[in-house]
């Protein structure tokens, strides 16, 4: 459930990852456990060390990096997902780690600037 905000806060609003999934029609790769995870914001980056710097929890990170690593990024800046973007896959390696964690992989066919975007209008 999408919880509306007051006008004058900028605070964005709150989301499940699952309902992000149904909105913009997004795949579900892995970490299905994870779909009701709340997000409270978003970071778009392909940089490992950027998102590890800036990232906040609760975000949902757009990125076109497919490896393990992106899950060790990830659990550390507890964010509720990670999206991929232009058709990518996750390695399966970072699939296990996301099935372990609760943490999901979604994807899209999208550029990273469309989806980030989409996010952006249906959170704020």
């Amino acid at each position: 459930m999408i919880r509306e905000k007051n006008i004058n806060d900028n605070t964005p609003k709150l989301m499940k990852v699952r309902e992000l999934v149904e909105k913009l029609n997004l795949k579900v790769y892995s970490g299905e456990s994870g779909l009701d995870n709340e997000i409270t914001g978003g970071y778009t980056s392909d940089l490992l060390s950027d998102v590890m710097g800036f990232a906040k929890d609760g975000q949902i990170w757009v990125t076109l990096q497919t490896h393990k690593n992106i899950m060790a990024v990830a659990t550390l800046k507890d964010l509720a997902a990670v999206v991929l973007v232009k058709g990518f896959v996750p390695d399966n390696d970072a699939a296990e780690v996301s099935n372990k964690e609760g943490l999901p992989i979604l994807g899209t066919d999208e550029q990273a600037f469309e989806i980030t975007g989409k996010i952006f209008t249906l959170l704020k």
